[in-house]
């Protein structure tokens, strides 16, 4: 087994033990009933000392690199569009981009908000055009997780995402990004940051067993460094080193499964489909 591999499953074995208090609806709401006058009182005070970190800078579409021609949509929540990075360039499009230009031409956008839920990032997809793209990567699920949507009515709205993005721009392969280790939160006290981080890992578990029979859909899961040294100065985000971890291990999982499953996401030129439209933001 290789290390990337070993790291994932360890990874995804502990989230999922950690879930296992909330497995049940019942069980989720019996927390929620007892702790909830200490949780809205420590979420109040989050929102209110953490600071609001802006969207980087930067362009949020391009080309790089050389080889077969890759298309990449990066599409989401805070997460995809790079908040805690200096610049777009430090951010996770801008170290994927990098990772997979090493073997593709890649032609690249962001289309992501912060502070995007789920219905949010439904109807900004509705709104953009239709193109098509060989990859596409989505980090969403931080705000379901803080607006407490249940964890199997958050893995439908996936689907629904899943849909709706099969539709409008085809891709071989569609990555879920999984819900960030809230766990590790360290701007939230316990035990709010407790009770987030196992709500957050039971959405992960119900989606990934959803995923299970999905051939043109995967699950990325978080590489711990995440959650140490790659946190940004509100606690909350990525910084750049966790942008970087995040983009190294999503592009490996993403190159080996085009080459186990030979997708047909690597050619020459745009062949099929239409064209990639740029977009200088959002």
């Amino acid at each position: 087994m290789e290390p990337e591999d070993s790291a994932r499953k360890g990874l995804k074995g502990a989230q999922a033990s950690a879930a296992a208090l909330l497995d049940a609806p019942w069980q989720r709401l019996l927390l929620l009933a007892l702790l909830s006058p200490v949780l809205w009182l420590q979420g109040r005070h989050v929102r209110r000392i953490t600071p609001r970190m802006p969207e980087p800078p930067g362009r949020r579409s391009g080309t790089a690199g050389r080889g077969s021609l890759l298309r990449l949509l990066v599409a989401g929540d805070s997460g995809a569009v790079g908040v805690g990075a200096a610049t777009q360039d430090q951010a996770l499009a801008g170290h994927l981009v990098r990772q997979l230009s090493r073997k593709h031409t890649v032609e690249w956008r962001v289309l992501a908000v912060n502070g995007l839920d789920s219905p949010g990032l439904l109807q900004l997809l509705r709104n953009t055009p239709s193109a098509r793209f060989d990859v596409v990567v989505l980090s969403m699920g931080a705000n379901d997780a803080t607006g407490l949507c249940p964890p199997l009515r958050w893995a439908r709205w996936q689907s629904r995402l899943a849909d709706l993005i099969d539709r409008r721009f085809a891709p071989d392969l569609l990555v879920h990004s999984a819900v960030p280790p809230m766990h590790a939160c360290m701007a939230m006290p316990q035990p709010l940051r407790w009770f987030m981080g196992r709500w957050a890992a039971q959405m992960n578990r119900t989606l990934a067993d959803l995923l299970a029979d999905h051939r043109g859909r995967i699950m990325h899961w978080h590489p711990e460094t995440t959650t140490t040294t790659g946190m940004a100065m509100d606690g909350f985000h990525p910084s750049s080193d966790g942008y970087a971890a995040w983009a190294e291990g999503l592009s490996r999982h993403i190159l080996e499964t085009q080459a186990r499953r030979k997708l047909p996401s690597t050619r020459s030129s745009p062949d099929r489909g239409a064209p990639f439209l740029p977009s200088a933001g959002i």
